[in-house]
């Protein structure tokens, strides 16, 4: 019996509405919506962290950031390559892994950082290649290319792009909304998706294979071709929602608007966060998006022409983006739907295409492709497979470092424990679906807030004191 080629697509701070199988207008994404239409199509599922590096982390190893460790974007807490994750447990049942694109276990080093030098970053890939990979294309995300000599960055350069290009990264004018300075076949993720059909059509039809395909955006800088620009319609595109509710000092996210802090969000504010910038900003993440299906669709011909129908392909980004709505930009430290909730496609052969409202997390995505496999994902992991009948989680929860989100689908608890002071919000989504209320505190709400402390303490009594 053939056994399937498994195929992880990822990309970085992707919206679930940004995607026409969620309902944007702004700009066609045929690609992606062929590919829903032959998916299971998650409505609520929901990332595992607001920050890179621990949702990616949890996509490894099918654990929540407080159990896998690596919860932080900024602290170096890595994962160890004799722990199980999803390249050395692919391999060692039977399959090839390659991975192409970002990766992002590992703190980026902000501070070494230099406007006039790519730096070498040999650690970083001889790290990647320690947890399991046996093919890396490496491409670490857009910003850290023209900070660190990754496998993209020694092409660009080769290519005469690279100076050009880390100028406009490093550009404070431009307020990381530029477009792409060179040619749309040298951009990040068209690189990307290049590097992946390359190995898709070289790989081996005799050896299982599982693809990691990691693009980095539509995560700013905002950068598209120019010529992307034209297909985003702007009317469709519309404003940000803006309802004014973070001018209560008391507010979590206060500070993020009104820059208060730098860490606390990467926006706040600015005299360049006028209706003209935010336009310009979503004009461009849109303009990415169309730049990314592109991709898609490259890719899921090339493995159509490898595999035939033995694919299956799971999509999703690591989280969301603000794009100007309540006034911001980013998704650090965030626990709004914009970033929270996550597209998810899940393709697989012999399972009929539908749509599900089941609460699901990205923690589920290792034991899915671990079952897809053969594998058995172990009791270690806290996600399910996806494709194995049980109906999604009663609730799932999102953490980074101080921070702690927890949801039945219809309340969110929020917890924020920082230098800047401790918060706690409850929304009510079914009622409140723009978080604009918070209802923590009140008696009529105490039942609940008090189930989904409980929950969050348990939580974490289960990993600290088993």
């Amino acid at each position: 019996m053939t056994r399937l080629a498994i195929v992880l697509i990822t990309t970085d701070q992707l919206r679930a509405d940004a995607l026409g199988c969620y309902g944007q207008q702004a700009v066609a994404t045929p690609h992606l919506d062929a590919l829903a239409a032959e998916s299971t199509v998650f409505n609520q599922a929901m990332t595992a962290s607001p920050y890179c590096m621990p949702s990616r982390s949890t996509i490894m190893t099918g654990r929540y950031p407080r159990n896998h460790r690596a919860y932080s974007n900024f602290r170096d807490l890595r994962l160890s390559p004799d722990a199980p994750n999803l390249y050395n447990t692919m391999s060692s049942l039977g399959y090839h892994v390659t991975h192409v694109g970002k990766c992002h276990y590992a703190p980026v080093p902000y501070a070494s950082t230099r406007p006039d030098q790519t730096q070498p970053y040999d650690e970083f890939r001889d790290y990647y290649l320690s947890l399991g990979i046996d093919d890396l294309d490496l491409q670490d995300d857009k910003q850290v290319s023209v900070w660190f000599r990754d496998d993209y960055a020694e092409e660009l350069d080769r290519a005469g792009h690279l100076e050009a290009y880390r100028r406009a990264v490093w550009d404070k004018e431009s307020a990381k909304v530029f477009t792409f300075p060179g040619p749309s076949e040298w951009h990040p993720d068209a690189w990307v998706g290049r590097k992946a059909c390359e190995r898709i059509a070289a790989s081996d039809p005799t050896v299982p294979q599982f693809f990691w395909i990691s693009i980095s955006g539509p995560h700013f800088p905002f950068d598209p071709p120019e010529e992307y620009l034209d297909r985003v319609d702007l009317q469709a595109m519309g404003a940000p929602r803006v309802f004014g509710e973070l001018e209560d000092p008391q507010r979590i996210h206060y500070r993020s608007l009104h820059g208060a802090d730098a860490s606390w969000i990467e926006s706040g504010s600015n005299d360049r966060y006028i209706p003209e910038y935010w336009q310009r900003l979503r004009h461009h993440y849109f303009a990415n998006v169309a730049l990314i299906d592109d991709q898609i669709g490259r890719i899921r011909t090339a493995l159509s022409e490898r595999f035939g129908d033995d694919v299956m392909i799971i999509f999703t980004p690591d989280h969301g983006e603000m794009l100007g709505n309540h006034g911001m930009w980013g998704k650090g430290h965030c626990f709004y739907t914009d970033v929270m909730r996550v597209p998810l496609l899940v393709r697989s052969p012999g399972v009929t295409a539908s749509r599900s409202d089941d609460l699901v997390s990205l923690v589920d995505l290792f034991p899915t492709m671990v079952c897809a496999a053969g594998g058995d994902p172990g009791p270690q992991v806290d996600g399910i497979d996806l494709l194995g009948g049980k109906r999604g989680h009663e609730l799932v929860f999102s953490e980074a470092e101080g921070m702690t989100v927890v949801t039945d689908g219809r309340y969110k608890l929020v917890t924020i424990h920082a230098r800047q002071g401790r918060w706690t919000e409850l929304f009510d989504l079914a009622e409140d679906p723009d978080e604009l209320t918070d209802i923590s505190g009140l008696a009529r709400t105490a039942e609940i807030q008090r189930d989904l402390e409980a929950a969050i303490a348990g939580a974490m009594i289960d990993t600290t004191l088993p």
